[in-house]
């Protein structure tokens, strides 16, 4: 099973949730550019404005402090490498030729 939330001492927010905050995140700054555009274009320069930046950024999947704390526990090479993939298909080949041979004899 996956151990995805079993470590964690509080449940994420709703992906829902999530979603709408970034939706009005993304209005907002839509909002004050359209606004920005307007003042540089009604003859103020664009020097002396403030360029609207992100105020929220949703939490992303992998937490930096957690990656530091868990950094030592975790084994040096990761699972699912371009190796296991090759030995797959070199088994599979194998089983083939083996399987066409014994047909054939």
């Amino acid at each position: 099973m996956s151990q995805r939330h079993h470590q964690s001492e509080a449940a994420p927010p709703p992906k829902m949730d999530l979603r709408a905050h970034a939706h009005n995140e993304r209005h907002r700054i839509h909002s004050e550019l359209c606004s920005v555009a307007n003042i540089v274009s009604s003859g103020l320069e664009a020097e002396d404005l403030h360029e609207p930046g992100r105020a929220w950024v949703p939490m992303h999947h992998h937490d930096a402090e957690r990656g530091k704390a868990s950094g030592a526990k975790t084994s040096p090479r990761h699972w699912k490498m371009k190796m296991w993939k090759r030995r797959t298909t070199v088994r599979k080949a194998k089983a083939a030729v083996a399987q066409l041979v014994a047909e054939q004899a």
